[in-house]
C-alpha cells in the first residue's frame, strides 16, 4: 500500500467514525437522552458516547462498517473488557453515587442506517 493510501483511509475511518457516533447522538436524543460525554478517553480506554436517559446511565460504544453484520462482528472480547475497564473510571470520576446504567452497542452501515443493541456488553458484577 502506498503512503498516502495509508493515511487516507485513517482519515476516512476517522471521519466514517464520527459520522456514525453523531449517528447514534440523534438516536439517542430523539428519544429524550443527554449526551453527557463524547468520545471519552482514559489510560484503560475510550468510551464513544455517555447518555442520560430516563435518569439511567448509557455508555454507547459505535461501530460502523459497510452492513451492521460487520460492525457487531468487529466488537471483540478484548475491546468490551477495555470498554468495560473505562466505565468503570468514568463513573470514579463523574457518577459516585449508584445509578441504574447499561451498555448498548450501536452498529452503522454504509448507508447511515443503525441498528441499537441495549444491553450489548454486560459488566462484571451484572
Amino acid at each position: 500500500m502506498r503512503p498516502g493510501r495509508a493515511m487516507k483511509a485513517g482519515r476516512t475511518a476517522t471521519f466514517s467514525g464520527r459520522a456514525a457516533e453523531e449517528i447514534a447522538e440523534r438516536l439517542y436524543a430523539a428519544e429524550g437522552g443527554r449526551v453527557l460525554a463524547r468520545r471519552w478517553r482514559c489510560p484503560e480506554g475510550e468510551i464513544d458516547l455517555v447518555i442520560e436517559q430516563d435518569g439511567a446511565l448509557v455508555f454507547v460504544e459505535v461501530k460502523a462498517r459497510a452492513a451492521t453484520a460487520a460492525a457487531a462482528a468487529a466488537v471483540s472480547p478484548a475491546q468490551s473488557r477495555r470498554l468495560i475497564a473505562a466505565i468503570h473510571r468514568w463513573c470514579a470520576a463523574h457518577a459516585p453515587e449508584p445509578r441504574d446504567m447499561r451498555i448498548d452497542v450501536v452498529l452503522v452501515d454504509r448507508s447511515g442506517r443503525a441498528e441499537r443493541i441495549e444491553n450489548a456488553i454486560a459488566a462484571e458484577g451484572d
